[in-house]
Parts: C-alpha cells; structure tokens; sequence
C-alpha cells in the first residue's frame, strides 16, 4: 500500500524550543559527550582495526529512511541448491569501544540513541556512529557477518556469525528501492530480498506471529540531514508498538503525518527478525545470553478484542485465530485503524532477560512467537553490542568475553530504563509539536476516528487525518471507531497537551 501522508506545515518558534528543553530537562535526556569519552571515540577512529577475514568482495547493500548516516546493517542474499543464503553483516561497534573505559561507561548511562526532529542524541559520538563504524557505502569496515541459510520455504536451516571486513556497495533508501521494485527496474538484492521477505512472513504466519500494520504518525522537519527514528525499525520487531515516529529532515519548517509503511520495509525487517530469532537460539542452546521477551496475550484480552470488533462491526470469526484476524485488516479503512489501534494493547511488558546457565522461563517473544534477541542495532542500542559478543565467541567455540558476563546481570534494567525515557520523550515531542500545529485553530471544530474509549472517564482518544494529530476527546456516548466532529478546546504550547470535546 502506498505511502498516505496527510500534512500541516508550522513555522519552528520559540515556544517550541523552551518545550523541547523543559522535555529534555525533565527526562534526563543527555547533552554532549564527556571529553574523556569523545577522546577516546576519536583515538579510536584514527586507527580502526580491522578482522583478518576478508569480505569485501561480496556486494552488500544497505537499506534505510532517506538521509539516513549511521547504518548498522548491509545485507547480501543469493540463491543456492534447495534455497537461499543470507549474509547480514552489523556493524561492529566493539572494535571501537573499549571495555570499562569513559566511552563504554556512557553508552551505559544513555543505553541507546535518543532522536528529535532536528537533532538527535547519540549512543556514540558521530565520529564513530555516522563515521568510520556505520556501514557507509565504499567504505572498508569491521562487521559481524551472520550467514543464515534458509530452505526454499523460508525457513531458517543453518546459522553462523564470525567478525570480517566487509565493503558496502550501494546505499538504497526506502522509497526509491520500492519505485524500483515497482517499476521492474530493481537489482537483484532488491528482488530477493522480496522473495525473501515474503517467504518470512509466510513463516511468520506460520509460527502464528503477527505484525500489526498501523500508520505511523510522524513529525518531519523538512530537509534536515538527520536520519529518521525509525531507521533502526528493521531491527525492531515490527508488532512491538511504538508512539511516534520522529523524521529529521529539514529547514524551519515542521509537518506532522500519518505514513503507511512501504512493502519494502516489512521485508527488509524480516531480514532483521530472522537474525534476532537466531541469535536468540544460538544463546540458549549456548547456556548464556540476552533475549527481548515478551509474555502471552492474556485470554481476558483476546476476549476483550472480540467484543472491540463486534463493536466496531468487524466480523471475527470463532475459527480465525488472532494472528489472522490482524492480516484481514486494512489500515486504510478508519474502523479498521480503530481495531488495530486496540490491538497494540494486547501484549504488553515487553523487556529483556539475562541467564547463564539457567534460561528463562518466559524465553520466547509472544508477537514473534518464538524466542528473539536485540543484536541487529549496536550503533544506537546498547544491548545489541552484548548480544553480537555473545554469539560470536559460541560460535567460535570461546568463552564469552568476560566484560560480556560482567555486563549481563545489570543490562536488563539498564535498558529498560533507557526505553522509558526513550518513549516519555518521543511521545512528548508529538504532543508539543500537535499542540503548536492547533493552537491557533482553539474554537474550531474538526472530523475525526475514535480511536480508543474510557467509559469511566467519559474520555477517549480521537484521531484526525488533517491535520495528522491523535488527542484526548472528551464527550458522552463516544463509540469506538464513530465518525465524530468534535470541537479543539485546549492546546498547551509548553506541556503539549491538546484537548477535544465531542458537540452536544
């Protein structure tokens, strides 16, 4: 489904900017590098080391949001008797920082990267994120290469990851490799991977994962030379909802959107999922590790999403499991967003667990349905440099670094931590750039989707499509997935709230 973008444009003033600050104060959310830490990140760009293993003659590509700087995977597939073979190679972020030193320690205290329409607050200094460690096209780098071969149904065979140097050949953003695509003019990376890509859903589905294809809102700032927040979304699974998505691409002038994703980025992520599921069963059939996990859907909840679609009109029959309930529904279609919307409730506590020797007992990703681990994103997430470690060294037969073992225990809160304040801040950014769109509209009526109802509150969450805002309505009577026109009485230009009530 193409792209639907539905956009206001704003001029960025002053206001803005004091409620960005009071935001970053509020959350903590870091400033500029310590000396010692940018000190060491430059040493250690001045003289990068490279793996003996040389990959270079094997033509990866890489694929991102336009603009994007600090690329974390290349990938290359081909075919081979019975299937395909993939190589993904991660950036290799350990060759740059060194254990225990001011540059590892920051990276703890900030545990990924934290993005802004206009800037964004690195895990690692640009140096090395946008430099000499990001898989930048013509560019000899150190890299993890996993080596995943799949069967000709999709299905994951055989898994391998050593460290090499490897060369990317090509840079393809999002949309001009699915014009590509369309046209019938695209390489033969790009066609695999949608042969690929499509295999692994087939798989997915299979296993009884799901995705949850939800238009994304975004705030855009047009032109700017940052890349977008979600340019780690392959490494993401794509059914762990997100509030927002944050484009950094420009001038003064700031958009708000409502975007569907592009066929090209729901394959180019399976590439991602793929690898996570077979980090995770490299680790616990190694006895040590780090998995994303996420528990069951409670049976009270599907419950609660079949009343949602009786309500919203969407017939759900009995013997249509969940996972293919999702796929029959069209996120062009507002009683459909609406359902989808309420299915990003279903599973909820999505966290990380550590284990040596002994796994978990809630080892698998409920979404994915399958155990899955971090490992495809160590330019901006702390968790995935352990992880890449991990699996090398039990791949090679070695025992795990010990600054590896040493990190373990404490990494799980260490992100969790980060990922709330990851989440405070992006959502906080949306609602101060929606409330600066409105303010001057207070008074004016607009049509919207209920997207979600309190009846105890007498509230609920109303969506607009122009401009492209999600807010808090209240009102009597609201029904979930109604056509509403509703009336803008509140919009706070420093908190970010914005407010809706219903006409009588």
């Amino acid at each position: 489904m193409p792209a639907r973008q539905f956009s206001l444009r704003l001029q960025e003033p002053a206001a803005l900017q004091e409620g960005l600050r009071r935001l970053r104060s509020s959350l903590g959310i870091p400033g500029g590098y310590p000396q010692e830490a940018l000190a060491e990140a430059e040493a250690a760009a001045a003289s990068p080391v490279l793996p003996a293993r040389d990959l270079t003659d094997v033509p990866f590509v890489t694929l991102d949001p336009p603009g994007s700087t600090d690329l974390d995977q290349a990938f290359h597939l081909s075919r081979q008797r019975g299937g395909y073979l993939l190589r993904y190679a991660i950036a290799d972020v350990a060759a740059f920082v060194r254990p225990g030193g001011a540059l590892d320690a920051e990276t703890h205290a900030r545990g990924q990267t934290f993005y802004a329409p206009t800037h964004r607050v690195g895990l690692h200094p640009p140096v090395l994120a946008e430099g000499v460690a990001s898989l930048l096209p013509g560019q000899v780098r150190p890299a993890l290469v996993w080596e995943i071969e799949f069967d000709s149904t999709g299905a994951a065979t055989s898994t391998h990851v050593a460290r090499a140097q490897v060369r990317s050949r090509r840079q393809w953003a999002y949309p001009e490799a699915q014009q590509a695509l369309d046209a019938g003019s695209g390489d033969e990376q790009l066609v695999l991977l949608r042969d690929v890509g499509l295999l692994r859903l087939q798989q997915e589905a299979a296993r009884g994962g799901v995705s949850l294809p939800v238009p994304e809102q975004e705030v855009v700032a047009t032109g700017h030379s940052y890349s977008s927040l979600r340019s780690s979304g392959p490494s993401l699974p794509s059914n762990e909802p997100e509030q927002a998505r944050l484009v950094a691409r420009a001038s003064s002038v700031w958009e708000l959107e409502f975007r569907a994703l592009l066929p090209i980025e729901t394959w180019n992520a399976q590439l991602s999922l793929a690898t996570g599921m077979a980090a995770a069963r490299i680790m616990l059939d190694g006895g040590v590790g780090l998995l994303r996990t996420l528990p069951p859907a409670r049976d009270s909840g599907l419950a609660k999403l079949r009343r949602t679609a009786a309500a919203l009109g969407i017939r759900w029959p009995h013997s249509l499991d969940y996972p293919g309930f999702v796929r029959s529904l069209d996120p062009s279609e507002p009683r459909h967003v609406a359902m989808l919307n309420a299915c990003t409730m279903l599973f909820r506590g999505a966290g990380y667990a550590a284990f040596d020797r002994t796994p978990p007992e809630q080892a698998e990703h409920a979404a994915i349905a399958a155990p899955y681990a971090h490992c495809t994103a160590p330019l901006r997430r702390l968790v995935d440099r352990y992880a890449g470690e991990i699996c090398v060294a039990l791949c090679a037969g070695v025992p795990v670094p010990g600054w590896v073992s040493d990190a373990l225990p404490s990494l799980p809160g260490e992100m969790d931590e980060s990922n709330r304040r990851a989440r405070k801040y992006e959502r906080g950014i949306v609602d101060l750039v929606e409330a600066m769109v409105l303010a001057p509209r207070l008074g004016e009526t607009f049509a919207g989707t209920v997207l979600e109802v309190d009846a105890d509150r007498g509230d609920g969450v109303l969506q607009l499509t122009e401009p492209a805002v999600e807010a808090v309505v209240k009102g009597t009577g609201l029904t979930l997935g109604e056509q509403v026109q509703a009336t803008l009485v509140a919009a706070d230009l420093l908190t970010g709230k914005v407010g809706f009530a219903t006409l009588p």
